[in-house]
């Protein structure tokens, strides 16, 4: 029996506001890769980690390749640590790149690892001293914090998955307008939806496979398959030149962040769960937009939010009432606030108490703490204090979901186009 060995090449934290991205590095590693007859295993891992992460970069994701481990792997390092060193912008206080190659197979426990990088924050330190445990060959640039993500890149399990597909221009257009032909995104959207999804934002008529801010990348597009990436591609036209693309295997869009808990007390500070309560108030907005209310269990209770960001999401959030049981999906940030990425309706509180009409037709008025009700047309008193039950119609329904716009949507939230809702 011949046993296959691969090698594992994690790299992360290479983002920088000013124009570099770590996919782009990854496209252009491959690229050399290629070039020198070094040959993927599968495609290109795009690993998103906890959204709430302090030192989080702007998407938060790490990339892995898989190649075999063969006379060519010496080679392959010097190309990986060569791209990372030229491409990646030093200057950016943000930068802080860290490469791991790992020879082996992928344990239990790294894969624990994985997910304690999506679901808690990993410390440099920390992330370091795992990775020589297990063997892997760490590279730190300044800080190295990318280690924590390059580790948890290559080890991550994905049970489900997506893929996307990231056509990159020419660095003379960074921070130019993109030249994409709307027309066209949403004639793809139209051919290829729901095999790619994420595309448009109709509520605000607003281009999502269109970045905004100064990176390489000039589209993102992102299915549940390879072969509607590539038809979504020759459908979506563009007035500048695409010098790269590349399709990555990822963990967008998979809910692999949200954690399930049985009550409201058992959920910390940025961590991303899902978790059952019971309306506490009447959604209220502030100065701002934004829009807050509580739920509660018998454990106890936490705000939950829906920002300006949500637009119309808003808008269902505001139908919510107290007594109604909903289960909702998000993180807890900075403020102690759970961001709401969206919510299921349990069971709705569809019954009303109010004053009991009389028999002249006129609702009646209180009498006073304790004293019945009284009407003002006819004079007629009654001495019971207790209000009727009425059967109210709502604009929510039961079992149903509720979710942000695409425009608000994380990497990591799965949107209802992709959860089995039978």
């Amino acid at each position: 029996m011949i046993l296959i060995r691969y090698l594992y090449i994690g790299v992360d934290d290479t983002d920088s506001p000013d124009g570099m991205c770590t996919t782009y590095l990854a496209s252009q590693i491959i690229n050399e890769f290629r070039d020198n007859g070094i040959k993927l295993m599968d495609y290109p891992r795009l690993i998103r980690l906890n959204p709430f992460a302090r030192h989080k970069t702007r998407g938060n994701g790490g990339v892995a390749l898989k190649i075999l481990n063969d006379s060519k792997a010496d080679l392959a390092k010097e190309i990986v640590l060569e791209k990372v060193e030229k491409l990646s912008m030093f200057d950016c206080d943000n930068t802080n790149p860290g490469v791991v190659f790992y020879d082996g197979e992928i344990t239990r426990e790294m894969e624990d690892y994985a997910f304690r990088a999506i679901y808690e924050f990993i410390t440099i330190e920390e992330a370091e001293e795992f990775g020589r445990s297990v063997g892997c060959e760490i590279h730190k640039f300044k800080k190295g914090r990318g280690i924590i993500g390059s580790i948890a890149a290559i080890s991550l399990p994905l049970t489900d998955c997506t893929y996307e597909l990231l056509a990159y221009r020419s660095s003379q257009n960074y921070g130019t307008k993109r030249q994409i032909d709307y027309e066209s995104v949403y004639e793809m959207d139209k051919e290829t939806f729901p095999d790619t999804f994420e595309n448009i934002d109709y509520s605000e008529n607003y281009i999502a496979i269109e970045p905004k801010t100064p990176c390489p990348v000039l589209y993102g597009i992102r299915s549940n398959g390879v072969e509607a990436l590539k038809k979504a591609k020759s459908i979506v036209k563009v007035d500048e030149p695409i010098v790269d693309w590349c399709i990555f295997k990822t963990n967008q869009h998979t809910d692999m962040h949200i954690q399930e808990v049985q009550d409201i007390a058992s959920m910390k500070q940025f961590g991303c769960y899902c978790v059952e309560g019971e309306v506490k108030n009447k959604p209220t907005i502030i100065d701002g937009g934004h829009m807050f209310f509580y739920i509660t269990d018998d454990s106890g209770e936490i705000e939950c939010g829906a920002y300006e960001p949500t637009k119309n999401f808003r808008k269902i959030v505001s139908h919510l009432r107290p007594g109604d049981k909903i289960k909702v999906y998000g993180g807890i940030g900075e403020q102690n606030t759970f961001n709401v990425e969206k919510f299921q309706v349990i069971e709705l509180n569809d019954v009303e108490y109010k004053n009991p009409i009389c028999e002249c037709g006129k609702r009646m008025t209180s009498a006073g703490k304790n004293k019945g009700f009284k009407c003002k047309k006819c004079g007629r008193k009654i001495e019971s204090s207790k209000k009727v039950p009425i059967k109210i119609k709502r604009f929510l329904k039961n079992a149903q979901f509720y979710e942000t716009p695409v425009s608000a949507r994380r990497h990591l939230s799965k949107p209802l186009c992709r959860m089995n809702l039978d």
